[in-house]
C-alpha cells in the first residue's frame, strides 16, 4: 500500500508518501516568512502560499520517494479542521489526483493525524492518554483504538499555541512565537513571576480536565503594560509564563491519566515540541509510574506522514471517501 498523502491545514503545505510501513518521504514548506511580520497567521495569504507550494511540494516528495504518480495506491488529505481556504488547497490536490488516476482517496481529520503520529516511530499499545496541543488546540483523549476517541478534556478559549504566539507579540519578541519563548527560556528563571494557573472547577454538562489560557494571557498583557517586563527582564518573562503554561498541561494530564487509570501517556500537536513540556513530562512520569511518548521534533509540528499513517490505518479497514468530501472547518474527531 503505497500512499500519497497532503496536509494543508494551517500555514504548512506538506506532502509524504508511505509505502506499507515505510516512510519513503516527508516534506513540508514552511510560511514563517510570510506570516513573521503579522505575528500570526493571516488566513487569506497562507491560502495563496498553499496555491504556489502545493504542485512543487507534492512533486518533491514523488521524488523522493523515488515514484510516481503511476506508482500510487491510494491518496488521502486533511480535510479538517483547520483555516478552509488552506484546507480546500491540499483536498481539491488530492481528490484531483485520485479522479486523474482512478485511486481510492481517504480524508483524514488532523487531530487524528497528530493522536496517532507516534505511531510513525514506535508502537504504542492502545489505550492509551493522548494531550494534543497546538497553535489552534488543547484537547485530552482516551485512544482506545483507531476511531474510537473520547474527549476528556478541551480548552474553553485560547489554545496553548496561540498563548504562546501572543505571549510573543506582547513582549515583541517575533513570529513564530512558541520556538522564541522557547528559546529565551533557557536563560531565565520560571520561578522569577508567578503567573496565574486556570484550574477550572467542573460544571453540570462540562468536562473534567478541560483548559483556559485567556487568563493567563491577560496577567501578561497587564503586567507589561505596568512596566514590570523592564525590572524583570524578559529571559525571566518568558521562561515564567512558560512554566504557567507547561504546568496547566501537565496538571490536567495526568489527573487525566490517573482518572481513567491509564498508563501510557502520548503528547503530540506542535507545542510538544517545547523543551520545556518534553523534559518536564518525562520527569513526572517517571514520578508516578507511567509512560510518556513524544513524536520527534518533525513529527511534531504539521506534517502529511501523519496524515498518511492514519489514511493506512483507516484504508486497511476498508475504508475511503467520496471525492464528493468537503473541507470542514470544525471537524470534529
Amino acid at each position: 500500500m503505497r500512499i500519497l498523502a497532503i496536509e494543508s491545514s494551517c500555514d504548512d503545505t506538506a506532502a509524504a508518501v508511505l509505502d506499507g510501513t515505510e516512510l519513503r518521504s516527508s516534506i513540508v514548506a514552511s510560511q514563517d516568512d510570510v506570516h513573521h511580520r503579522f505575528g500570526g497567521v493571516v488566513p487569506e495569504l497562507a491560502s495563496r502560499s498553499h496555491i504556489r507550494a502545493i504542485v512543487p511540494v507534492v512533486r518533491r516528495a514523488l521524488e523522493a520517494a523515488g515514484t510516481t504518480l503511476e506508482g500510487l495506491d491510494a491518496v488521502a488529505a486533511t480535510s479538517g479542521p483547520g483555516l478552509v481556504g488552506s484546507l480546500l488547497v491540499g483536498l481539491s490536490a488530492a481528490k484531483a489526483i485520485a479522479m486523474a488516476r482512478a485511486l481510492p482517496f481517504i480524508g483524514i481529520n488532523h487531530h487524528e493525524g497528530h493522536l496517532l503520529s507516534i505511531l510513525l516511530e514506535r508502537q504504542v499499545e492502545f489505550p492509551y492518554l493522548a494531550l494534543l496541543v497546538s497553535g489552534g488546540d488543547t484537547s485530552l483523549y482516551l485512544a482506545r483504538g483507531l476511531g474510537d476517541y473520547e474527549l476528556l478534556g478541551a480548552t474553553r478559549d485560547d489554545a496553548a499555541g496561540e498563548a504562546f504566539d501572543k505571549a510573543a507579540k506582547i513582549l515583541g519578541l517575533g513570529y513564530p512565537g512558541g520556538r522564541v519563548i522557547d528559546r529565551l527560556s533557557t536563560e531565565g528563571d520560571p520561578t522569577a513571576v508567578r503567573f496565574p494557573r486556570a484550574r477550572l472547577k467542573q460544571r453540570p454538562k462540562t468536562r473534567r480536565f478541560d483548559f483556559s489560557f485567556s487568563g493567563l494571557k491577560t496577567a501578561l498583557w497587564q503586567f507589561s503594560e505596568e512596566g514590570g517586563v523592564g525590572d524583570i527582564g524578559l529571559a525571566n518573562i518568558a521562561a515564567s509564563y512558560q512554566e504557567a503554561i507547561v504546568d496547566m498541561l501537565l496538571e490536567n494530564t495526568f489527573a487525566a491519566a490517573d482518572h481513567v487509570g491509564c498508563t501510557r501517556i502520548v503528547i503530540a500537536g506542535g507545542v510538544s515540541a517545547n523543551s520545556r513540556l518534553r523534559n518536564r513530562a518525562a520527569e513526572t512520569a517517571r514520578q508516578v509510574g507511567v509512560d510518556t511518548f513524544v513524536p520527534s521534533l518533525r513529527f511534531c509540528t504539521d506534517n502529511a506522514a501523519m496524515i498518511a499513517l492514519a489514511a493506512r490505518e483507516r484504508f486497511a479497514r476498508g475504508e475511503s471517501s467520496p471525492l464528493s468530501l468537503n473541507a470542514d472547518a470544525a471537524l470534529e474527531l
